[in-house]
């Protein structure tokens, strides 16, 4: 693609994403699910495909036919609406977390209107007075798209680095 014909990222334009994803991650950590639902576009696809081992140094290690979730802000919401009911039993008492988002790198494409962002996670979640720690780390790749002057999240691809997942469940949002 001829780099003329995507729109230009300032340094102020980085800061707004930038600072839009720390807020994102703060309305998660403060478990304000219907807020965070605000920063989702009506059209999204949230996905985490599989990684898997394979062998060889350029081998491709997503699984392109199977994933560990693949949802729409419709059961986005269903999810995050069962988080404040009493049926939501895997998070009574709540569990406490933490997003680490870091290395954010934005790129545009010719929407003017619309941003490729990569971004590196760490998830850290507790429960209870357990000692264990949860975690899982890797990497999210957005397509954010400026919608009547607020930034939303179209797209967004989760690509774990673990080809094993060990939290003892998938209730968090990344």
């Amino acid at each position: 693609m001829n780099s003329e014909l995507k729109n230009k990222i300032t340094t102020e334009l980085q800061l707004e994403i930038t600072n839009f994803l720390h807020q994102e991650a703060y309305l998660l950590d403060s478990r304000k699910y219907k807020e965070w639902l605000n920063l989702l576009t009506d059209d999204l696809v949230y996905r985490m495909p599989l990684r898997e081992t394979v062998e060889g140094v350029d081998a491709n290690n997503i699984a392109e036919d199977s994933a560990f979730f693949e949802e729409t802000k419709k059961s986005l919401t269903t999810r995050a609406n069962r988080l404040y009911t009493k049926s939501a039993w895997v998070e009574n008492p709540a569990t406490r977390q933490r997003h680490f988002i870091t290395n954010i790198f934005v790129e545009g494409t010719t929407n003017p209107n619309e941003f490729k962002v990569r971004s590196y996670f760490l998830f850290k979640r507790s429960r209870g007075s357990s000692h264990t720690i949860e975690e899982m780390f890797g990497e999210r790749n957005d397509i954010i798209r400026k919608e009547n002057e607020e930034f939303k999240i179209a797209e967004r691809t989760i690509y774990p680095d673990q080809a094993v997942i060990t939290t003892m469940n998938m209730s968090m949002f990344l």
